[in-house]
């Protein structure tokens, strides 16, 4: 066993909004639990806008748990989304 509590944490996931709409990375919803339950800092929250899906366990509050990316649907946003992520978790004191 490793103590990671305390640790900054930030979770990401990649899925496909169309197909899996009632399960969208949904696993980085899960690795959300696993870390926070553990003690961790979770950071790095985004908004829900401009994704198309139903439900999803990484999403809290109206918000995910982190960085989602659709490369299926949605590949051109990735990157820009990504580069805002990083600076995000930047201002937010993850590095």
């Amino acid at each position: 066993n490793i103590d990671v509590s305390g640790k900054n944490v930030a979770v990401f996931g990649v899925g496909d909004q169309a197909s899996y709409s009632e399960y969208y990375c949904d696993a980085a919803g899960e690795l959300y639990d696993l870390f926070e339950a553990a003690g961790c800092k979770m950071m790095g929250f985004t908004s829900t806008d401009g994704y198309e899906h139903d439900s999803s366990k990484a999403e809290r509050d109206g918000k995910f748990v982190g960085l989602m990316c659709d490369e299926d649907n949605q590949y051109d946003m990735s990157e820009d989304r990504a580069k805002a992520w990083v600076e995000q978790l930047k201002g937010e004191g993850f590095f």
